[in-house]
């Protein structure tokens, strides 16, 4: 199911600065990517880019610019099952 999510301005503007960056990770740039290409859609991030979003979010090294594109890529990702109705008695 699609979340109707979409990248704000604050977090492409970090995750622009992410991709700009000589110091950030191949994991960094690829969450900023998935990220800034769900400016304008209601694009979800894969499984593969929501795993890296983690790794970003508990990485103490990771930039500020880095953890506002992951939060807002880990945000979109697509949930793994919809959630169960409560059963009727």
């Amino acid at each position: 199911m699609a979340k109707s999510e979409s990248t704000g301005k604050s977090a492409a503007s970090s995750a622009a600065k992410v991709l700009k960056s000589k110091s950030a990770s191949a994991s960094e740039k690829a969450v900023a990517a998935s990220a800034l290409g769900q400016t304008k859609s209601k694009g979800v991030t894969s499984k593969a880019v929501a795993d890296k979003a983690s790794k970003v979010l508990a990485d103490p090294k990771a930039s500020k610019a880095a953890k506002s594109a992951a939060a807002s890529a880990l945000t979109q990702a697509a949930d793994k099952k919809p959630a169960k109705k409560a059963a009727k008695k």
